[in-house]
C-alpha cells in the first residue's frame, strides 16, 4: 500500500479546518423573545417580505445579513429600490461556458443593472449559486440584436432626461416671470444658468459598448475611463468574443498581465472589469 504524502498526513492530523457557520438558524432560536416578522402584529411586519419556510428552518443562503429570512422577490425589489449601477453585463453563450455562472454572480455582487445572455437560452448556472434570482436577466438570440436594443434603450433614457431638464427650465422661467422684483444681476445670472443647462442637456448620449478581449488596438484597462452608462461584453473561455461582438463594440479593453499565459480566466477577467467600474463610479464602501 502506498504511503500517504507526508503533507497530506500532517494535514489530516492537524485538527483543521474549523469553519464558521454562515447565516442564521430558525427565527425562534435566534430571537426567542421577539414575534415573528411575518406576523401582522409584529412591529417589523412588511407584507410579502419574509419567507415562512426560512423563518421556520433558518437561512443559510449566500446573502447579506440584512436580507436574512427575506423572500427572493423582496430582495430583488430592494436592490431595485436602492438603485442598481449604470453598467450592464453581456455574456456570449455559444459554448455553454462554465464561467457564465461566475460572471452572473459577480454582476450581482456589484449591482449591475442587467445581465444579458447571448445565444442559446440554456446556460451553465453552476457557478452562479442562485444569484440570478436576484438579478434582472435578459436573453438575446444574437449579439447584433442585443447591441441594437441596448443602444435604443440608452437613447430613450437620454431623451427622457432631456425632456425632464427642459420641463425644469420651463418651470424656472415661469417662476421668474411671476416675480416682480428683479434686478439686472439676477437676470444675467438666470440667463447664464439657462445657457449652461442647455449645454448640458444637449450633450450626446454617453452610453458605450465595451468589449473585454486581447486583440491588437485594445487599450489597457488600467488607464481606461469607463463611462457611467455602459454595456460590457464578455466572451467564452478560449475563443474569447465573437467577431461580430468586437465589430459592434465602441471600445476594446484588455487587462495587463505579467506572467507566461496569454489570458486569465474569463470569469476572473469579468470580475476585474466590473470592479474597475466600481472604483471609478461606485457609491463607496458597502456595508453588510
Amino acid at each position: 500500500m502506498r504511503e500517504p504524502n507526508p503533507i497530506t498526513a500532517a494535514a489530516k492530523a492537524s485538527g483543521e479546518p474549523v469553519f464558521r457557520q454562515i447565516g442564521v438558524g430558525p427565527w425562534s432560536q435566534e430571537h426567542p423573545d421577539a414575534p415573528r416578522p411575518d406576523d401582522p402584529a409584529s412591529p417589523d411586519f412588511v407584507s410579502g417580505r419574509y419567507d415562512a419556510a426560512l423563518l421556520d428552518d433558518g437561512d443559510r443562503r449566500n446573502v447579506l445579513d440584512r436580507y436574512r429570512y427575506w423572500t427572493v422577490e423582496a430582495i430583488r425589489g430592494d436592490l431595485d429600490a436602492r438603485g442598481r449601477h449604470g453598467f450592464e453585463v453581456a455574456v456570449e453563450n455559444w459554448t455553454h461556458d462554465f464561467n457564465i455562472g461566475s460572471m452572473v454572480r459577480t454582476a450581482n455582487a456589484f449591482a449591475a443593472r442587467t445581465v444579458h445572455i447571448v445565444g442559446p437560452h440554456k446556460w451553465n448556472r453552476k457557478g452562479s449559486l442562485m444569484t440570478e434570482l436576484y438579478q434582472h436577466v435578459e436573453h438575446h438570440p444574437s449579439i447584433e440584436e442585443l447591441v441594437s436594443s441596448w443602444r435604443a434603450q440608452v437613447q430613450r433614457e437620454f431623451d427622457a432626461a432631456r425632456r425632464s431638464a427642459d420641463t425644469a427650465d420651463a418651470d424656472h422661467d415661469n417662476t421668474d416671470h411671476d416675480n416682480t422684483d428683479h434686478d439686472n444681476t439676477d437676470h444675467d445670472k438666470t440667463a447664464n444658468d439657462n445657457v449652461d443647462h442647455a449645454n448640458v442637456t444637449a450633450q450626446p448620449c454617453e452610453g458605450r459598448v465595451i468589449a473585454l478581449d486581447i486583440i491588437p488596438g485594445a487599450v489597457p484597462i488600467e488607464t481606461y475611463q469607463f463611462p457611467e452608462r455602459c454595456l460590457m461584453l464578455f466572451g467564452a473561455e478560449g475563443p474569447g468574443l465573437s467577431s461580430k461582438a468586437l465589430e459592434l463594440a465602441d471600445d476594446v479593453v484588455y487587462i495587463s498581465q505579467f506572467g507566461s499565459v496569454r489570458s486569465i480566466n474569463a470569469g476572473a477577467a469579468a470580475a476585474v472589469a466590473m470592479h474597475c467600474w466600481i472604483v471609478q463610479h461606485g457609491r463607496g464602501v458597502q456595508q453588510s
